[in-house]
């Protein structure tokens, strides 16, 4: 069952103004999605761009408190180095998620997935479940409730430092 936290405070602490970084895995990520058009979007289509991969559902709160800033993201560095892909995790008709993408003005693709307790990036314990995917397709963090456009940059931020 996917629950849906309502902010940062239920985490407890552990992840509460930071993406939990993950060790890098051995090979590059991939997964294959269609968006709402039916066009298919393979992760390794961004290579070369930081990743954020958002799974989400309409009837979750802090999903919808996030999308704003996925949106803001989005904007800003899709035509420099970051994009973001969302992932609606749940059983909705393709009418109704089209609708509910054009009320939020959502401006980067919209996958679908059947939900359940993992992905191929890694679990999805609850919703929203935020995995950051680095230009050369590792998985390098996860976030479990919602996130913000600066939390993001931040992250991207001292990742590039690090390197």
């Amino acid at each position: 069952m996917i629950v849906c936290f309502p902010g940062y405070r239920m985490l407890s602490g552990f992840c509460l103004a930071a993406f939990f970084a993950l060790g890098v895995q051995a090979e590059p990520a991939e997964f294959v999605l269609s968006d709402m058009q039916g066009v298919e979007h393979k992760l390794s289509d961004y290579r070369g761009k930081w990743v954020v991969v958002n799974y989400w559902a309409t009837w979750c709160p802090p999903c919808l408190t996030e999308i704003p800033e996925l949106v803001d993201f989005h904007e800003e560095r899709k035509d420099k180095d970051a994009v973001v892909l969302g992932v609606n995790f749940e059983d909705i008709s393709l009418n109704a998620l089209k609708q509910f993408s054009e009320e939020y003005f959502m401006n980067f693709p919209v996958l679908r997935s059947k939900p359940g307790p993992d992905s191929a990036l890694g679990p999805i314990p609850g919703l929203p479940t935020t995995y950051l995917v680095s230009p050369g397709g590792e998985v390098v963090a996860r976030q479990v409730g919602p996130v913000t456009a600066e939390l993001i940059a931040d992250f991207i931020a001292q990742q590039k430092t690090a390197e």
